[in-house]
């Protein structure tokens, strides 16, 4: 009888818990949403229980019913920027959000370049710390966690930029929206971070995308065991994304690829992931990402700079960019302590191409054509306005020609053009730019910003 009355005592307490709106972590007190927008709400109710989304923005009400799957989902406008607003939900209960910022939502994602916080050892670290008070600018941090299913929630806060905060959290990010903020007129910032070092990029892209094309499958299951972090398919998209799915957001920023030095077909899997996701979140949102620094992997290979130039070859997808960190990077230290340069450099990407606020030469010199003539071959470049070397001379280029053999070629710069030459090739149908794991490229344009490496097919 006592367990019988126990038992009644649990199922009166659970169907009560049933009966109450919950909402996932990442829609909570001090979040930041989407200026300007429809921005979708989503979380669990009873079936057919009536929920009424209320914002103090507009104090307009918004209605709407659980399914039969114990869920909602609402989509709702949200003015310019401003606040702190609060949002009441009322179903059998009544859930109060407040402090809520309307303002801009970056998503960054990646591996421990990402990652990486001020308390690491950032350049001028301390100096940062002290000064990061910047209530406008909130992070929300992700803990890690993985898992071989879709999750529809994960562990993570809202938190408020000050120097404790900061000190913590995504150094990259931070630099971001610090910069991103100046232009924009303090406008709020929310940096959605979830990053875990040492992941290749397979682990962020739904299994099932995988799963469904052969390469990227046989090239996901080369992956050796890791003690520090998961190597599987899907595992970190599947508890570290998928809940972030739908929650709007104005781009994402990704800093990854040491981790897949090695694959021959990384453009391939780096493509996939930026698809999936604007796939999954249904917007073609602009994708910005960090070319991997030089590093030593090993000078009997071409691993690092083949990663390298993958990632310029993806940038042939629609609303991308890349920003370099070969000239403030060192050769010895697979996690460059300069993160401002590198924040500050995505957030004058994101001002120019997509808030177009800043009218200033963002991007560094990439390769576009070559045409060549008898022994010469002239290299094209985008970005090429004010071409120069920064030792005054180039030696950093190469070309081959039928047999594919490189040769070392002399460089000469006409009219934002480079011309190569070489007494070894007498008639050149390649060439390759700072191709090894540790250049550091030379060739700059009026930016001050460097090259990418690059080979021609």
């Amino acid at each position: 009888m006592k367990n019988k009355f126990t038992l009644y005592i649990l199922l009166f307490f659970s169907n009560l818990l049933m009966a109450n709106i919950s909402l996932p972590s990442i829609f909570s007190n001090g979040m930041v949403l989407q200026r300007n927008s429809e921005v979708k709400i989503w979380g669990w109710a009873n079936p057919k229980e009536e929920i009424t989304i209320k914002p103090s923005w507009n104090n307009k009400e918004y209605k709407v019913t659980g399914t039969n799957q114990a869920n909602w989902e609402i989509s709702i406008p949200t003015p310019k920027e401003g606040g702190p607003y609060t949002i009441i939900l009322k179903g059998y209960n009544e859930v109060v959000l407040s402090d809520i910022l309307i303002g801009e939502v970056w998503l960054c994602s990646g591996q421990s370049n990402m990652e990486m916080s001020a308390n690491w050892g950032i350049e001028n670290g301390e100096e940062e710390i002290k000064n990061a008070n910047y209530p406008l600018i909130r992070f929300f941090s992700v803990e890690k966690a993985a898992a071989s299913s879709l999750q529809n929630n994960l562990m993570g806060s809202w938190q408020t930029c000050t120097p404790e905060t900061m000190k913590y959290n995504s150094a990259l990010a931070y630099f971001f929206g610090k910069r991103l903020q100046e232009d924009l007129k303090d406008v709020p910032i929310g940096l959605l971070v979830s990053a875990w070092g040492g992941t290749p990029a397979e682990v962020w892209i739904p299994e099932k995308v995988i799963e469904t094309d052969r390469e990227l499958l046989e090239e996901a299951n080369k992956r050796s065991p890791s003690e520090y972090c998961p190597v599987k398919s899907g595992r970190t998209f599947n508890t570290m994304i998928n809940p972030l799915v739908g929650y709007k957001i104005a781009g994402t920023l990704w800093y990854q690829g040491e981790s897949n030095v090695g694959s021959t077909i990384y453009d391939k899997t780096f493509a996939a992931l930026i698809t999936s996701w604007r796939a999954l979140w249904k917007d073609n949102f602009p994708f910005y990402f960090v070319q991997i620094a030089p590093y030593q992997y090993g000078e009997n290979h071409f691993g690092g700079v083949e990663i390298r130039n993958f990632q310029r070859k993806t940038l042939v997808l629609p609303k991308t960019g890349m920003v370099l960190t070969s000239d403030i990077s060192p050769i010895d230290d697979i996690h460059p302590k300069d993160k401002k340069t590198v924040g500050i450099r995505l957030a004058n990407l994101a001002l120019a191409e997509y808030y177009k606020t800043n009218n200033n030469l963002v991007n560094g010199p990439l390769f576009d054509t070559i045409t060549t003539d008898k022994n010469k071959v002239v290299v094209h470049f985008k970005y090429n306005d004010g071409l120069y070397f920064k030792d005054k001379k180039g030696n950093q280029f190469e070309i081959a020609g039928a047999d594919n053999v490189f040769y070392q070629a002399k460089a000469v710069i006409k009219n934002d053009k480079v011309v190569l030459t070489s007494n070894k090739v007498k008639k050149p149908l390649k060439v390759r730019f700072a191709w090894s794991n540790t250049a550091q490229a030379q060739l700059f344009n009026k930016a001050n910003l460097p090259a990418s490496s690059f080979i021609t097919e």
